[in-house]
């Protein structure tokens, strides 16, 4: 038996910071999960809204599924560094309500 990979993600330093992202796009994989994960999106609206096909959304939720645990860490840390640059804005008087 031979396996076969699907070669749909790739990850590179000097594209979106080197996250995962969807062959030939510059959709990072994380956008993709987070609209299914967080906005309840199906393959079919998540491949129209970010002009995927449905093969290559898929591929990218596969590779979320597999690897779960590094997105949420990311997500957390994301959202960390989100709070800082926000109380910063707001001490600097830039952000307004």
């Amino acid at each position: 038996m031979v396996i076969l990979p699907i070669e749909m993600i790739v990850s590179n330093p000097t594209v979106r910071g080197g996250r995962p992202i969807i062959v030939g796009t510059r959709v990072r994989v994380q956008d993709v999960a987070a609209a299914h994960v967080f906005e309840g999106m199906s393959a079919d609206e998540l491949a129209a809204g970010f002009a995927l096909t449905v093969g290559q959304v898929y591929a990218a939720l596969a590779y979320y599924y597999a690897h779960k645990a590094d997105f949420a860490e990311q997500w957390k840390a994301d959202d960390l560094l989100a709070d800082q640059m926000h109380e910063e804005l707001s001490a600097k008087g830039r952000i307004y309500p």
